[in-house]
């Protein structure tokens, strides 16, 4: 037995042709990975309005409320108390990916949780609103089949 790979060799046009416009698709991904950053975007868009998704945000505490309630925001709606953070989301897109964020200093201890104020003696609760839905995970890899076919 040898140790050379077996070569089979064909001359399929049409097998040729499609695999050099595959090749050609995936040269630019800018339009693809523009279609992904807006689902980015209308996703956390729906977060923001629904207070999470598919599982609710957890409520806030009593505390808070009635300190929103003091500086006549509350009612209101979870993670907007002035609308900066929502406000603050942007997305990015070039040829080799999508990304979505905020540069605000406390946007990731509301997408994450963790311990702030003085002392870190505040617990805030995790309120993922970068998050993306089963739907909409589905609706990329439909976008990215449609795109390489």
């Amino acid at each position: 037995m040898s140790d050379k790979p077996i070569e089979i060799e064909f001359d399929n046009k049409e097998i040729h042709e499609k695999l050099l416009d595959l090749a050609k698709k995936t040269e630019n991904l800018r339009p693809l990975m523009k279609n992904i950053a807006g689902i980015f975007a209308y996703s956390t868009e729906e977060n923001f309005k629904e207070e999470g998704r598919p599982e609710k945000w957890l409520d806030l505490a009593e505390s808070t409320k009635k300190q929103r309630t003091k500086k006549r925001k509350w009612p209101g709606q979870i993670l907007q108390v002035e609308g900066k953070l929502a406000a603050s989301i942007n997305t990015f897109y070039d040829n080799d990916s999508a990304v979505i964020g905020s540069n605000l200093e406390y946007a990731a201890i509301h997408q994450l949780g963790g311990q702030a104020g003085r002392n870190k003696s505040v617990e805030i609760l995790a309120r993922p609103y970068l998050k993306l839905t089963n739907e909409q995970m589905e609706e990329i890899l439909n976008y990215c089949n449609k795109f390489i076919l």
